[in-house]
């Protein structure tokens, strides 16, 4: 399954990715295309077997602050305003427990005799943690450890990181004395890497145990990463060991939530993607990663493959798994059916990575295809192969309308990322008399088509 993994018509942000058994579950928010908010009022889990990544299920809504069309709240004290943010699973003695962040309530912990739920309401947190570190409660993003040892961690916060211990034999009280106040800084920390603003803690906690190393996969104040800290111990201190993705596109009040998970030896780090123009609608990804030796992870790019090895070129590819976008060009849904990458202007770059092309081809050209929505403005789409600058192996004329469009290209064979770039032939001349001036000024900046899927053909 490419990226985004999950049917198109699914927004799954702050994902939680946990192995249980021979599944591996994505526990995660809830946004909807066009909305004004950050999340609903329920909880979402996801699970795919671990032999078969591509062949994702859905558990349906497993908690509830708000009563919907077939399900009353699992809560008695929640409605209007208090939406379900970022959660987290863990397993203890054969039980699941899921810890919720309810915004503007005291979260709480509910649990199941399955790791898909449903889940019963166990407790609120009960604390003596001042509230002042523990923002009244809200326990924000809460990433649960549960050690060999069987004792419990909990980590939080947004702009304030903090930590505790919880009570093994009933998986919500706080145990007293047990809080450490800015596990990871807010402030710069130069004796424990965080040199840099951008290293800094912001939000979306999420703590791993890798052999004898525990890690802390968080959001820094570069709101489009993903970052990582690792201790000796559960209680830190924390020393910074970089990012291991970046968005790579700082969406003003936007963010990148995720953490990291082994299935069947391989690692990946799981975070989501925003969509619609917006903060508001995000989609789940993933990527492999590597942990090397000495604990640290080398950063990954954000690609198309998703679960896949490569994409075949010779299968119709829809355009909304679009790994890179500039100039003004975004992924928006325009239907329950349908997602297409719009706002392409003369300045756009759309990109996908990675196609394999194969070796077994004798021909000296190809053939692509693809389905456009035009704007009425004629232009061309450019095709090149491994950068947004690098070799272009044909181009295809777009037209006012809307359908197909095909164009002749030069041979390709190995693997390659693949980018369209865009122009409409008209630019400024150095002669001020020039009429085409106007012409050049009026697709300035002007969308020029959707696009929607495209193919080769040998």
């Amino acid at each position: 399954m490419a990226n985004p993994y999950l049917p198109n018509w699914e927004y799954i942000p702050d994902g939680e990715p946990r192995v249980f058994g021979e599944r591996v579950y994505i526990y995660g928010s809830h946004d909807k295309a066009g909305s004004g908010r950050f999340c609903d009022y329920v909880l979402k889990c996801w699970s795919a077997p671990l032999d078969n990544l591509n062949d994702w299920v859905c558990h349906g809504d497993i908690f509830h602050t708000l009563a919907d069309r077939d399900h009353p709240a699992d809560t008695d004290w929640t409605g209007e305003g208090n939406e379900l943010y970022a959660p987290d699973v863990v397993e203890k003695d054969g039980k699941y427990y899921l810890f919720a962040y309810i915004i503007g309530a005291k979260g709480c912990v509910a649990v199941s005799d399955r790791p898909e739920g449903p889940f019963r309401l166990l407790s609120r947190y009960q604390y003596t943690i001042p509230n002042e570190i523990c923002q009244d409660g809200w326990f924000v993003d809460p990433g649960v450890l549960v050690d060999d040892d069987g004792k419990v961690y909990i980590y939080c916060g947004f702009e304030h990181s903090f930590m505790a211990q919880i009570n093994p034999d009933n998986m919500y009280e706080v145990l007293d004395g047990t809080c450490i106040d800015h596990i990871i800084p807010n402030q710069i920390q130069e004796e424990q890497g965080f040199c840099e603003k951008e290293s800094l803690f912001f939000e979306a906690a999420s703590p791993r145990k890798v052999g004898d190393v525990y890690y802390l996969i968080y959001s820094p104040q570069r709101g489009s990463r993903l970052a990582y800290a690792t201790s000796d111990s559960p209680m830190g201190p924390f020393t910074y060991r970089g990012y291991i993705i970046d968005n790579g596109v700082e969406y003003p009040g936007g963010n990148d939530h995720g953490s990291i998970a082994c299935i069947r030896g391989q690692w990946y780090i799981f975070y989501h993607r925003m969509t619609n123009n917006s903060v508001f609608s995000r989609r789940a990804c993933v990527e492999k990663i590597t942990i090397l030796p000495d604990g640290t992870i080398p950063p990954v790019e954000m690609t198309s493959l998703g679960f896949e090895e490569a994409l075949s070129p010779y299968r119709e590819t829809p355009a909304d798994i679009a790994c890179v976008l500039k100039g003004g060009a975004y992924v928006t849904e325009k239907s329950v059916f349908e997602r297409v990458v719009t706002g392409i202007t003369e300045n756009s770059v759309i990109g996908y990575k990675y196609f394999d092309f194969g070796e077994d081809y004798s021909g000296k050209t190809m053939e692509f295809a693809a389905m456009v929505e035009g704007c009425g403005c004629e232009s061309t789409l450019h095709i090149r192969i491994d950068s947004e600058d690098g070799r272009e192996i044909g181009c295809c004329p777009v037209g006012k309308g809307e359908g197909t469009i095909h164009a002749v290209v030069e041979k390709v064979t190995g693997r390659h990322a693949l980018f369209f770039t865009v122009s409409t032939g008209y630019h400024n001349s150095a002669d001020k008399e020039d009429p085409s001036d106007w012409i050049a000024g009026f697709f300035r900046g002007r969308m020029l088509f959707a696009l929607k899927a495209f193919v080769f053909m040998k």
